[in-house]
């Protein structure tokens, strides 16, 4: 039965009462803001609505008051100014949270955290863990043995604490930045995540880092497990995986920066079959969603009335639905296509081109699907409007402009196919977010110009271009983010490529005993790195801790190899334990019966890949919790990109060294015994024996080394006992966190002492 590890419902109330609180401290500063615009006070409240902007950016309250001429651009100005002076956090602590939309973050205030914690504000405040630590140790007041206790406990609500906080965190972005029925819709009690460019539901994918939870304690259905990384790889580099690329699309001339840059692929633009006979008219820009949403309405009964069909492009699933609703109110017949009802997706699309067919449709009905004209609609050959100036073919009526051009290029090419006649028009307003979130100073001042009243449109070719420069930016932006991606996601092919190589060997059993002899030299060679330092004899090594571990891991007993050792130069006594290590192993597969060999096989690539998936999972997880954080070193006037390399690197190596060092241990420390039939006739069984490595050593003066360590496991279990099965208990990994909470790995804390 699994049990539930989020607290979530723990700290829901918590963020519900925290959101009300800032709703409704907004609110009170956008009043009193238009109070101070009245009296003429406008610096103050272009501040107040600054912070309002932070507090709630999607406020309707706020949206309708930048409709009025030079509101917005006041606001943006003092914004700028903000920015410039690196003064924003004067403004952030006026909040509770500070939303920051562009980034999709949220950073919580001390205002908010004594909200959250009155009693105790620092309840939500991390510590530095280090400085702690150091505190503890440097304490002498606390006895020695105490120490370990008191970090481990503090280490224990460390963890606590940090869980808490990032869980408010993910709640506060779930009802700040996500909105239902446009990021995500919930259907059979699950959140389902919509998928911005297609606009089809996403099955089987969940947003990371406790998000989707977050998402599902806020629409109050079952709250699922966390899921976890276990492969990762971005599609650029997936893509370049393959030795040739190339493809076809009708959307790909915006993106030829980037196919260049990412693949060094050009684009050729093929000229169209037929010429091309769609009218792509002039973008027309109200003020509010409303108004824009009166007129599409407007433009569908118009265009009904003459019989044309229409195709009516939105870019969520709320959207689809609130101009479904206005329609039906109008009494015009119409198909919805959206995620909730893609079932229907080839019924709706064979109809959208009939005669005054009204399709409303997310982007699922604006990538590679043909919609044939019905009778009527096509017109005579060549000819592109009738005898009133009506074109003919089917209408593209796009209520808003996506953040990328090639996105609204496919909603305009369902017109116009293989030379059909055929338009296409959007239909935008000020409040759409991009216009809200990209919309330009200059933008901003050109629609303060032109000016409009209630319901009154904007049609300017200066507008137009001024959007598509928006776009441009955020495509530029958005290209910015995913070479970023790949560019951290270049430092981990690299491992995965190595990872990937090991564990494809292990799987097609292709494992020599070469690769095993270099993985037990790779080993070797970390100890004596560790206990051995380069300058200096033998005399000078750690010789007890090398001991220690080469026994407990390959059961070689240094102390009756101290005569040849110290004859030997470093180089040469890595080699000289390397084979005295395959020594052993090969007594071992000698000493096993021809017909359990098969089985010795197929328990090494058993070993092989547990091992290095179950650590390549912790490695992943790890290497997420490093990038989210490795921006921060931008602040100590260093990159970040550059300390991500050189951190994941040592990461790779230890996790290198442990993978190692567990497979080395399973495969030298288990054998494969025969046990009798626990019945008459019946056939015998193949057994797992776990050999105790402290029982294992090698002693000076016996007569054969691999003969004797074999005895001494064999002495480790009673005369007559059975042969118990391997029971893998999870191991210390010599760079895991020391189990004494001493805060050091195991290699250099307990790992490097003897055991007793």
């Amino acid at each position: 039965m699994e049990h539930a590890t989020h607290n979530y419902d723990e700290v829901k109330p918590l963020v519900e009462r925290l959101v009300k609180l800032q709703t409704r401290y907004v609110n009170s500063l956008i009043a009193e803001g238009e109070r101070q615009l009245e009296a003429g006070e406008t610096r103050e409240a272009g501040y107040k609505l600054l912070i309002a902007q932070r507090g709630m950016p999607k406020n309707r309250r706020l949206e309708k008051l930048y409709q009025r001429q030079g509101i917005k651009k006041l606001v943006f100005d003092i914004e700028n100014e903000y920015l410039r002076d690196k003064r924003m956090n004067e403004v952030d602590e006026e909040l509770y949270y500070a939303i920051e939309e562009k980034r999709n973050t949220i950073d919580l205030t001390d205002k908010g955290r004594e909200e959250l914690s009155p009693n105790d504000p620092a309840e939500f405040v991390l510590p530095d863990i280090v400085e702690e630590t150091s505190r503890i140790e440097g304490d002498a007041s606390i006895a020695p043995e105490d120490k370990a206790r008191i970090k481990n406990e503090f280490q224990i609500e460390y963890a606590k604490k940090n869980e808490k906080l990032h869980n408010i965190h993910q709640l506060l972005k779930a009802f700040s930045l996500f909105e239902k029925e446009k990021d995500y819709v919930v259907s059979e009690g699950k959140v389902l995540i919509v998928d911005e460019f297609t606009g089809r539901i996403m099955y089987g994918r969940r947003y990371s880092d406790g998000l989707h939870q977050a998402l599902e304690a806020k629409e109050n259905v079952k709250i699922e497990g966390e899921t976890q990384t276990l492969a990762t790889i971005t599609l650029q580099n997936y893509f370049r995986l393959y030795d040739k690329l190339a493809g076809m699309t009708g959307t790909a001339e915006t993106e030829a920066a980037e196919f260049w840059d990412i693949y060094k692929l050009d684009v050729m633009v093929i000229p169209t079959n037929k010429p091309i006979r769609r009218q792509d008219l002039e973008d027309v820009i109200y003020r509010t969603k409303r108004e824009k949403y009166n007129a599409v309405i407007d433009e569908i009964e118009r265009l009904n009335d003459i019989g044309r069909p229409v195709l009516v492009g939105t870019i969520s699933v709320e959207e689809s639905e609130t101009l479904a609703r206005m329609l039906k109110r109008r009494g015009l017949s119409h198909n919805v296509l959206n995620a909730k009802y893609h079932q229907k997706e080839a019924e709706i699309v064979e109809t959208a081109g009939r005669q005054q067919a009204v399709t409303i449709a997310t982007n699922m009905a604006g990538r590679g699907t043909d919609i044939k004209l019905g009778d009527g609609v096509r017109g005579p050959e060549g000819e592109v409007f009738d005898g009133k100036g009506n074109p003919y073919g089917l209408q593209i009526l796009g209520t808003s402009r996506h953040e990328a051009r090639r996105i609204d290029r496919q909603l305009r090419g369902r017109a116009g196919r293989q030379g059909d006649p055929g338009s296409s028009r959007f239909f935008l307003s000020l409040e759409d977010d991009l216009m809200r979130l990209f919309g330009s100073d200059r933008l901003i001042r050109v629609m303060d110009r032109l000016g409009a009243e209630e319901g009154e449109v904007i049609t300017h070719s200066m507008v137009t271009r001024a959007i598509e420069k928006a776009q441009k930016r955020v495509e530029t932006q958005n290209f910015g983010i995913r070479k970023h991606l790949l560019e951290y996601d270049d430092v981990m092919n690299k491992q995965r490529e190595v990872i990937y190589g090991r564990r494809k060997k292990a799987l097609l059993g292709e494992m020599t005993r070469d690769d095993i002899r270099e993985m037990a030299r790779d080993f070797i060679l970390a100890q004596v790195e560790l206990f051995a330092p380069e300058k200096g004899g033998i005399e000078d090594w750690d010789l007890e801790s090398l001991d220690n571990v080469l026994l407990r891991t390959l059961m070689i007993d240094i102390s009756s190899h101290e005569d040849e050792l110290g004859t030997l130069r470093r180089e040469e006594v890595i080699d000289y334990l390397t084979d005295q290590a395959m020594k052993l192993y090969d007594y071992k597969i000698e000493k096993v019966d021809e017909r359990l060999k098969t089985h010795l096989r197929d328990f090494e690539t058993w070993i092989m890949l547990r091992v290095i998936d179950e650590n390549w999972k912790d490695h992943l997880h790890q290497m997420d919790m490093l990038k989210e954080g490795i921006g921060l070193r931008a602040y100590g006037q260093k990159d970040p990109l550059i300390e991500y390399k050189r951190e994941s690197y040592e990461m790779f190596l230890d996790l290198i060294d442990t993978v190692n060092q567990k497979i080395l241990e399973m495969l030298w420390r288990v054998e494969i015994q025969e046990e009798p039939p626990v019945r008459r006739g019946a056939p015998p069984r193949t057994t797992l024996v776990h050999k105790d490595a402290t029982n294992m050593g090698l002693q000076a003066g016996q007569q054969n080394q691999e003969e004797t360590a074999i005895q001494k496991a064999a002495t480790s279990h009673r005369q007559g006992d059975k042969p118990q099965p391997i029971r893998v208990e999870k191991t210390v990994g010599r760079n895991d966190p020391c189990p004494c909470g001493s805060g050091k790995k195991y290699k250099k804390c307990h790992g490097a002492v003897k055991e007793v």
